[in-house]
């Protein structure tokens, strides 16, 4: 489980790191994490935070999140109507 998010984090580092050619390693990860917002030490930085900050940099802001979109419903009375199974898939 471990190899395929670690595979998944460097698809997702190498084009953006690639984009910034002048930072090291350790530069970079320290402005991802700032630029997601994270506030704590980079070594407690979890693998989720990077590659959902990957995932989301260059979109829009009210973008939603991947993981999220399956499950997504613009209008709440249709999400409502679709979990008590009136409207079926």
């Amino acid at each position: 489980m471990k190899c395929k998010r670690l595979n998944e984090l460097l698809e997702l580092l190498q084009p953006a790191w690639q984009k910034e050619p002048d930072l090291n390693l350790i530069q970079f990860l320290q402005k991802l994490a700032k630029e997601s917002g994270y506030t704590g030490e980079l070594a407690d930085l979890t693998d989720d935070v990077l590659i959902y900050h990957l995932k989301m940099r260059d979109s829009e802001k009210d973008a939603v999140i991947p993981g999220i979109k399956k499950d997504y419903e613009e209008d709440f009375k249709t999400a409502l109507l679709r979990a008590r199974g009136v409207i079926k898939e």
